[in-house]
């Protein structure tokens, strides 16, 4: 899983990073509001563990701000702050789980755990388009209700893009999720995704130049 950490404290940043690195998950660590913001629009995540009381930009109001965009990441707080208005917002923003500082690390472990358990796709059925629908629990793209036949790879990069709309999908984790991990070079990725887009009857995948791809949400 790739992870952006939110966390201004250094030894608490270090020791998180740590303990999630080893565990297997993949994992950016960030010191203050802004930049961490920056990451999110430009990069795709599966989690955000986001302290609330963090230099130039506080996680409450970077959450706010990505919900305005309609960047949709699973988000877990953690925080010393007790306020019980903080905390309701985080909640009504949308946010997963709340962990109070001091918390043993193991149980961050646990309410991850728990959380992929549970939610971790939120939708098995995503619409891309107008007339593009992408059934997450049957690996399934449909054109105007109509099944389409995609080779392996091809869905295999369509369910990545799904999954991170309005979200920038860089080149790292096309290798990692569509070949599987192994190391293919940007221009193969690049002539497999043109190929992909050629196959489509609409142009929904973007081209985000030097950075990756991108499927944009549906305005209506």
């Amino acid at each position: 899983m790739k992870i952006l950490l939110l966390e201004d404290d250094q030894l608490l940043n270090n020791a998180i990073h740590k303990f999630l690195t080893l565990k297997g998950h993949m994992v950016e660590s960030f010191r203050d509001g802004n930049s961490a913001i920056d990451a999110i629009i430009q990069k795709s995540y599966d989690l955000l563990i986001l302290d609330i009381n963090v230099p130039n930009l506080n996680g409450l109001t970077l959450f706010e701000q990505i919900k305005e965009k309609k960047i949709e990441i699973h988000t877990i707080f953690i925080s010393a702050i007790i306020d019980i208005e903080d905390i309701s917002r985080a909640f009504d923003l949308g946010c997963h789980d709340y962990l109070k500082k001091p918390f043993h690390l193991k149980e961050l472990e646990l309410r991850i755990e728990k959380l992929l358990q549970s939610n971790y796709i939120p939708n098995t059925h995503v619409r891309l388009s107008q007339n593009y629908s992408l059934d997450m629990e049957n690996e399934l793209l449909t054109f105007k209700g109509e099944a389409q036949t995609l080779s392996e790879r091809h869905l295999k990069i369509m369910i990545l893009l799904a999954n991170n709309r309005n979200r920038v999908v860089d080149y790292s984790l096309f290798q990692e999720y569509a070949w599987d991990g192994m190391e293919v070079e940007i221009p193969t990725i690049r002539t497999e995704i043109n190929r992909l887009k050629k196959l489509l009857k609409e142009d929904i995948i973007c081209n985000i130049r030097n950075m990756g791809y991108m499927i944009k949400k549906p305005t209506s």
